[in-house]
């Protein structure tokens, strides 16, 4: 079993940024890919950006060149760097993380984007 505790969402003004955190803990020495999710109200949700354990990482278009998703191994943690925030960027932001025995989710966190 692997837990998954998100942290850093928050009210921005457009234009602002946020950094998220999602700390693993539990079954952590087989996590696979980690990532971020967002879903927004009444839409389904959607991969934000993943990386592997190896380090690669995959974007959503509309996130490319503003977002930069990032890992720290030792401390199990994944972070989501969010630069130039758009009103459309509104939504609870979930992590992902997979393993061979199954795929887990933390509980979310708000972000929403306003003047």
């Amino acid at each position: 079993q692997v837990q998954l505790v998100e942290s850093g969402g928050g009210l921005v003004q457009p234009g602002g940024s946020l950094r998220l955190s999602c700390a693993a803990s539990g079954s952590t020495l087989r996590l696979n890919t980690m990532a971020w999710y967002h879903q927004a109200p009444g839409k389904q949700r959607e991969l934000v950006a993943g990386i592997t354990s190896g380090g690669s990482t995959n974007y959503a278009d509309s996130m490319k060149g503003r977002f930069t998703i990032s890992r720290d191994t030792a401390k199990n943690t994944v972070y989501l760097q969010m630069n130039s925030l758009k009103p459309e960027d509104t939504a609870i932001y979930y992590c992902y993380a997979s393993t061979r025995s199954g795929v887990y989710w933390g509980q979310g966190t708000q972000v929403t984007v306003s003047s």
